[in-house]
């Protein structure tokens, strides 16, 4: 039993920073139809700019996390005005081979910055220790992510259903032509969600520096193909979908990792084998539009 307890809540911490990085790319799909290969990257970038608050400006870690994902921003906002504003009339596969080109390109600037070996990452004060739970100890900046998924979640309900700028964002993915003709500048409101997406991935990334262990280049592809999972199973631009598929990814993941450890690495891909089987458009296609 108390093993089944700490593989839940190892799940649902893992799920989290799954979520984080599905939530953007959700986003982004769900109003520019654009699927992000690079929004991996923006978790990488996010994670490398966070260490480098903490280790060589001597910034506090909760500041790092501010100023991290904030200068992935401008480098979000950069991609969206001047490369994927050229492909959006265009086939999927060019938008696909324009962000995988924008990968590689981050993993070689990230390479030539802070080297191709991997960082040891940092703990957090306050949170770096652990709390008994079903008779063992479980880490508690864990159970912190787990507090911080749900809230994201709150605050992007909130942010798309409530407000003004939400409720414009809605009306130009339903129909981009129709908010344009009210008067929403559609091309900037592009560039604000992707911009907001990117934000959240980077966010995640931050987050993710003192429960990796280590940073790498590939911290990036390996959390995008998650992701990409979670998002197909929960539904293109399905919010919802996002938050709970990434939930039951990383509660497989873990359970797989504990019980199954010769599959842990197809488990995933099996599940979105037979979801796209049974249901390709995924359990909540549109429901958020």
């Amino acid at each position: 039993m108390e093993s089944f307890v700490h593989v839940c809540l190892a799940g649902i911490s893992a799920g989290m920073f799954i979520w984080l990085v599905a939530s953007g790319l959700t986003l982004i799909f769900g109003v520019l139809r654009v699927l992000n290969f690079a929004h991996g990257s923006f978790y990488m970038l996010g994670a490398y700019l966070c260490y480098t608050c903490l280790r060589f400006l001597g910034i506090d870690f909760w500041l790092g996390v501010i100023v991290g994902p904030l200068a992935v921003c401008v480098v979000g906002y950069v991609m969206e005005r001047f490369l994927l504003r050229r492909v959006y009339d265009l086939e999927l596969p060019y938008q696909l081979l324009l962000t995988f080109s924008m990968v590689l390109i981050f993993d070689e600037l990230v390479k030539i910055i802070w080297g191709a070996g991997s960082i040891g990452s940092p703990s957090v004060p306050g949170l770096s220790g652990s709390l008994m739970i079903a008779g063992r100890n479980f880490p508690v900046y864990n159970l912190f992510i787990m507090i911080v998924g749900p809230l994201v979640a709150v605050g992007l309900w909130a942010f798309l259903e409530r407000s003004w700028w939400g409720k414009i964002i809605r009306a130009a993915a339903s129909d981009r032509e129709m908010a344009a003709a009210i008067g929403v500048k559609v091309p900037s409101l592009y560039t604000a969600v992707f911009v907001i997406g990117a934000w959240l991935s980077a966010v995640g990334g931050a987050l993710a520096v003192p429960y990796v262990g280590l940073l790498t280049t590939g911290m990036g592809e390996a959390i995008i193909i998650n992701a990409f999972v979670v998002v197909v199973i929960g539904g293109l631009g399905s919010l919802k979908g996002a938050f709970l598929g990434a939930l039951f990814i990383g509660l497989l993941s873990s359970f797989g990792t504990r019980y199954i450890p010769t599959l842990d690495m197809s488990l995933t891909f099996i599940l979105m084998g037979v979801v796209l089987l049974w249901r390709p458009q995924g359990f909540f296609a549109g429901v958020d539009r």
